[in-house]
């Protein structure tokens, strides 16, 4: 029986990226999206062919969580779950302007959705501990630089994600007695559609020593530290965060 990956926004960037990597090292990839319905399925039926399975639909909607398991449970195991989906505000509004609607629709998406989507998966991974042999699930989530760093025209996505990086601590602290180990990755400015819209803006600000590494990241250097975690590598390093960002973290003077 092939491991299974489940990896949430999967229909581009990074991932896309994530799941090709994935399904390159032999996993049964499950693909969700809410993106491109008919062009998302012809794109990952070419791809990954017979080893995969297509979930369409929006991650903040309780019932569509609800279709993950039930094919989880038809494949019988969850190996490994990327927790990637993710979407910024519609419209870019300074926080003394930020409605409640966008809020909310941000914080569903991105925070509220993760925190269930993670608790349902680790409680059929627990469930399953008992019954398969070379069972070693683990669980990561796709965070951001802004979970700490400060952006006022969009402060619902950066709420959203400092709010990743505490349900990472959590389910790590919760499921380390049933050695599920829970990982963060924090990407910085990665070259993906998301960031399309800025990309002058950032060309600029990398030319001129914004991140110590003065070039764009690559969905692929996303999937690169996914793939390395999904194959043991930091298994003892429960609630890592992996910091993606060209060195942007770092403090300088």
């Amino acid at each position: 029986m092939n491991k299974v990956a489940l990896i949430t926004g999967a229909s581009r960037g990074i991932g896309f990226e994530i799941a090709n990597s994935l399904f390159q090292s032999g996993f049964h990839v499950i693909v969700a999206s809410s993106s491109f319905p008919e062009s998302t399925k012809d794109k990952f039926k070419s791809i990954f062919g017979e080893n995969h399975t297509y979930v369409y639909g929006d991650i903040k909607d309780s019932s569509v969580r609800s279709l993950f398991l039930t094919e989880i449970k038809k494949l019988g195991r969850i190996d490994i779950l990327v927790n990637n989906a993710g979407i910024a505000p519609p419209v870019r509004k300074d926080i003394l302007e930020t409605s409640e609607e966008s809020f909310d629709l941000v914080l569903d998406t991105n925070l509220k959705a993760t925190f269930f989507l993670t608790q349902a998966v680790a409680n059929f991974m627990i469930a399953k501990k008992k019954d398969l042999l070379d069972f070693s699930p683990r669980i990561i989530n796709i965070g951001s630089m802004s979970a700490y760093t400060s952006s006022t025209s969009r402060g619902e996505y950066c709420i959203s994600k400092a709010g990743v990086s505490m349900v990472t601590a959590l389910f790590a602290d919760r499921l380390a007695e049933y050695d599920i180990p829970v990982f963060e990755i924090r990407p910085g400015i990665i070259k993906t559609d998301m960031t399309s819209a800025v990309s002058s803006k950032y060309d600029k600000l990398i030319a001129e020593g914004l991140t110590p590494t003065r070039r764009w990241g690559e969905p692929s250097d996303i999937a690169k530290i996914v793939a390395s975690i999904s194959g043991g590598a930091f298994d003892f390093s429960t609630g890592q965060i992996f910091n993606a960002d060209g060195g942007f973290h770092l403090r300088r003077l």
